[in-house]
C-alpha cells in the first residue's frame, strides 16, 4: 500500500517520483525510463479517479515553489552565496553538475547541453557556431573545481557517479511509449478541462500543463497540437493569480520547442495578453515569467519586430529591469538584448526609455554585461549613439565595466564605447576621449583582454591617438599599449549582433 488516498497524496506520490528521476544516479534499479512511466500514469490516474479537487486551487503556488532537495541551485538561492559564474551553464545559468565539452570548446552542464541537441539544434548556444560533431567531453578539471568549491561553502553537491559516461544521467527526458501515451491522455483530459471546466478546474489544468511542458520536445509538442495555445491564452487575462501565474508559465514552457513559437505568435491576441500579464500581472513571478517568455520568442527574427511594437510590451520590460528582482532584471536584460540585435527596433527602445533602464543596469552586477552588450548594438546607429550620449551615467558605466567587470563585460563595454565615438557626433566622442581614465584602461585591455576586446581597444585606441595628434587631447598617450594597437585590424566589423559578446543561449530555462 503507497497510500493514496485523494488528490492531494497523489499529488505528494508523484512529486516523490519526480524527485527520484532528478537523485537518480546511472542503472539503478527501477530505471529512469520506469520512473518517468510510474509519473506518467499517476498523473493520468489521478484526474481520473479523483478529478479536479478544488482545493489544490488554494495549495498550487506552495507546491511548485517548494524547493527540492536535489536541485543544488536552489539550495544555493535560499542561503544567498554567490556562485562563480564559471561554474555555472550558460544554458540553465545553474551550478553545473556534471561539465562537459562540446566540439566549439564551450564547456555546458551535460543535462542541458544533451536537452538542446535533443530539441534538434546543431549549433554552440553561446557561440552559435555549427557542431562539427556531437560527443560530450567532460570536463574533469572543472568538476574537481565545482566540487572543491562547494565543500569549502558547505553546498551539498553529488556529481552522478557515472559523469564520464556518454549518457544522460539526469533522464528527464527519459520516456518510454507508455509514459508518452500516458502523458497525451492526461493532456487530453487537461485541455478539456481548460475548456469547459469550472474556473478552479482550469486553474488546476493550467498548472498541470506547466508541470507536464516542463521535461521533453515530445511533451511540448503535443500539449500545442492538441489545442492547449488557445485556451491558455484565455487564462492569462484570468483575475485568479495562480491561474494566471500558471497559464503564462505553461506558455513559456510551450514556446521553448520552435514549432510552438509560431502556433503562440500566430494565436490572435496571444502576444498581446502576454504582454497585458508583463505589465500588470498579478504576481511577481507571472510578471517575470511573462518577460522571459517574449525572450523565447524572440528567438526567431520575425518576431523581433512584432513584439517591439506590441503596446507597452518595452516600457515594462525597462521597467522591470529598474525595478524587478534579480532574476527578473535577468529576463528583462536579455529580452531587450534579443530585441535590439533587430535594426529597426533601436527607435523604439529610445522612445520607450529602454536606454536610460540599460544604463542604470551596468552597475548591476548580473545584468550588467547584457546591458553593455544591447548598449553597444544601439550606438552602432547615430540616433542611438546620441540617445546614448545624452544619458549622464553611460560614458562612466561602461567605463566602470572596462575596469571591473567580466571579461565579457569589457568586450561589450569597450565595444559600445568603440560606436559612441564613432556614431555619436564630436559631443559623444569628446565625452569618451577625454575620460581620465581612458588610456590607461585601454592599454590595459591591449594585454590583458580577450580576442574580441584587444580588437575593441586597439580602434579606441586609433580614435584616441588622432585626437591627440591634432591637438584636441593632452593625456599622455597610450605609449607602446598603442603600439601593440597599431598591429590589430582596423576595419570595422560589418556584423551587427554578432559583434557583441553574450554569455547565454536562446534556450529558455523551463519553470
Amino acid at each position: 500500500m503507497i497510500g493514496i488516498r485523494d488528490a492531494k497524496t497523489c499529488r505528494t506520490e508523484i512529486e516523490f517520483l519526480e524527485e527520484k528521476i532528478y537523485s537518480h544516479e546511472g542503472d539503478v534499479e527501477p530505471t529512469s525510463s520506469v520512473l518517468n512511466g510510474f509519473v506518467a500514469l499517476s498523473r493520468y490516474c489521478r484526474f481520473l479517479l479523483f478529478g479536479f479537487d478544488e482545493d489544490e486551487v488554494e495549495i498550487g503556488v506552495r507546491n511548485y515553489k517548494k524547493p527540492r532537495k536535489g536541485l543544488i541551485s536552489q539550495e544555493i538561492g535560499e542561503t544567498f552565496i554567490k556562485i562563480p559564474k564559471d561554474f555555472c551553464c550558460p544554458i540553465s545559468l545553474d551550478l553545473m553538475q556534471d561539465p562537459v565539452i562540446i566540439s566549439t570548446g564551450q564547456t555546458y552542464d551535460r543535462s542541458s547541453i544533451s536537452r538542446w541537441m535533443d530539441e534538434g539544434h546543431c549549433t554552440c548556444p553561446k557561440t552559435g557556431q555549427l557542431l562539427s560533431h556531437t560527443r560530450l567531453v567532460p570536463n574533469r578539471a572543472l568538476r574537481n573545481l565545482i566540487t572543491q568549491w562547494c565543500t569549502a561553502h558547505g553546498i551539498p553537491f553529488d556529481p552522478p557517479e557515472n559523469a564520464d559516461s556518454a549518457l544522460e544521467t539526469v533522464a528527464l527526458g527519459s520516456s518510454t511509449k507508455a509514459a508518452t501515451e500516458a502523458n497525451k491522455a492526461t493532456a487530453s483530459l487537461l485541455i478539456q478541462q481548460l475548456s469547459m471546466g469550472s474556473q478552479c478546474a482550469k486553474a488546476v489544468a493550467a498548472r498541470e500543463i506547466r508541470l507536464l511542458a516542463k521535461t521533453g520536445k515530445e511533451n511540448r509538442a503535443f500539449i500545442a497540437e492538441a489545442g492547449a495555445i488557445p485556451h491558455l491564452c484565455n487564462l492569462l487575462s484570468s483575475t485568479n493569480a495562480v491561474a494566471q501565474e500558471n497559464s503564462v508559465t505553461a506558455m513559456l514552457n510551450l514556446s521553448i520547442y520552435d514549432k510552438n513559437k509560431s502556433r503562440i505568435m500566430e494565436e490572435k491576441g496571444c502576444l498581446g495578453s502576454i504582454v497585458e500579464v508583463l505589465r500588470f500581472g498579478h504576481t511577481t513571478e507571472a510578471r517575470e515569467n511573462a518577460a522571459a517568455t517574449l525572450f523565447s520568442l524572440s528567438a526567431v527574427h520575425d518576431y523581433k519586430k512584432r513584439i517591439a511594437v506590441e503596446e507597452g510590451a518595452i516600457e515594462a520590460l525597462a521597467g522591470l529591469l529598474r525595478e524587478g528582482t534579480l532574476r527578473g532584471k535577468k529576463d528583462a536584460v536579455t529580452a531587450l538584448f534579443n530585441l535590439s540585435t533587430h535594426t529597426e527596433n533601436c527607435k523604439r527602445m529610445i522612445e520607450s526609455g529602454a536606454i536610460a533602464a540599460l544604463v542604470g543596469a551596468l552597475g548591476v552586477e548580473g545584468v550588467a554585461e547584457e546591458s553593455a552588450g544591447a548598449l553597444a548594438l544601439i550606438v552602432r546607429q547615430p540616433f542611438g549613439a546620441e540617445a546614448v550620449g545624452k544619458e549622464e551615467m553611460a560614458v562612466a558605466g561602461l567605463l566602470g565595466m572596462m575596469r571591473c567587470s567580466t571579461p565579457r563585460g569589457k568586450e561589450n563595454a569597450v565595444a559600445a564605447l568603440l560606436e559612441l565615438c564613432r556614431s555619436g557626433g564630436p559631443a559623444a566622442a569628446e565625452r569618451v576621449l577625454k575620460a581620465p581614465a581612458l588610456a590607461g584602461l585601454l592599454q590595459s585591455l591591449l594585454f590583458t583582454g580577450t580576442k574580441r576586446a584587444r580588437r575593441k581597444a586597439a580602434s579606441l585606441a586609433r580614435v584616441f591617438q588622432k585626437c591627440e595628434n591634432t591637438g584636441s587631447l593632452h593625456y599622455g598617450g597610450l605609449g607602446i599599449g598603442y603600439a601593440f594597437a597599431g598591429n590589430s585590424d582596423s576595419s570595422r566589423d560589418s556584423s551587427f549582433a554578432t559583434d557583441v559578446s553574450m554569455p547565454m543561449s536562446i534556450s529558455v530555462p523551463v519553470l
